[in-house]
């Protein structure tokens, strides 16, 4: 009887140990926009351990300590890092750059940009130093470039002036050309990868707080699998999923804008020099250098 009784004990034992190992309850926090994209379809089944904020507030969340994963552009994780304001290390690449130059002018193409006046977003930025390189590298020089706020200013000048270039962003591109079916749009993506060689530069992370790293890594390690697969999801499945969150406003906009956000999965130790390569282009976005090793989670 004793024995029957260890042997039930035993098994209810390790019953709720393989339970408390699935049922990791991991918060995540990320940017309500093309990066939250990455983790759609995990959000839409339990949105209660996710949180979506404006990009401002990335900074004090980090501070904050709170979330177990943050999805943000890497230079930022990195500068907080190097600067001792953030224990998070990036654990992956999710987005690749979703920028374009665009404008109603007819046969627009990236030649069409030198010598013309541009109108950018997010002055003082990666994503603006990254656009800017890719241009100078194909030889192109602009005659001017003045600055707006975000994407959606840029958006609502395409929209009115039909002489204007833009840098836009996907889903903003999208919406514009459902409005407006004159524009056209050069990928910097395509331009970057004529000057690197590399499929697009590292703009966004999944950082994982490095007290969740210590003390429950085997979990970590199956939650990124979860959101490796998230990433990698097809687009009517994310589609849906960035609907029912309010990421992107309709089915339709989703559709068509997915496909050109970049999104993508990949570990950090896997593209550490995709990293550098865009830590080059600005090294201020990035505190001054390329991140030290023990920054990337799994290439330490």
């Amino acid at each position: 009887m004793k024995k029957l009784l260890s042997l039930v004990l035993a098994a209810v034992l390790a019953l709720s140990l393989c339970t408390a190992g699935a049922d990791a309850a991991f918060t995540l926090t990320a940017p309500s926009g093309a990066p939250a994209l990455a983790v759609a379809t995990l959000a839409a089944q339990n949105p209660e351990a996710y949180t979506f904020i404006s990009a401002e507030t990335i900074p004090a969340a980090f501070a904050s300590n709170e979330a177990d994963f943050i999805i943000a552009p890497v230079n930022a994780g990195a500068k907080l890092y190097k600067a001792g304001k953030s224990t998070y290390k990036l654990a992956a690449v999710v987005t690749w750059g979703n920028l374009y130059f665009a404008s109603q002018r007819e046969d627009f193409t990236a030649d069409s940009l030198n010598g013309a006046a541009v109108t950018l977003f997010g002055e003082n930025t990666i994503n603006a130093s990254v656009a800017l390189y890719a241009l100078r590298q194909k030889g192109i020089e602009p005659a001017s470039v003045e600055y707006l706020a975000g994407a959606a200013n840029t958006q609502q000048l395409l929209l009115s002036d039909a002489e204007a270039i833009v840098l836009t962003a996907e889903p903003a591109l999208t919406a514009a050309r459902m409005k407006n079916d004159r524009i056209s749009a050069v990928s910097v993506n395509e331009l970057y990868q004529e000057a690197t060689g590399f499929d697009g530069y590292t703009q966004a992370g999944l950082f994982v707080r490095a007290e969740t790293l210590a003390g429950q890594p085997e979990a970590v390690a199956a939650f990124l699998k979860e959101i490796e697969a998230a990433a990698n999801a097809d687009v009517a499945a994310m589609a849906e999923a960035a609907v029912t969150l309010e990421i992107l406003p309709n089915a339709k906009v989703a559709a068509a804008a997915i496909p050109n956000c970049a999104i993508r999965y990949a570990s950090a130790a896997e593209v550490k020099e995709q990293v550098e390569a865009t830590a080059q282009v600005d090294l201020s976005q990035f505190g001054g250098a390329v991140p030290a090793d023990d920054f990337y989670y799994g290439a330490e």
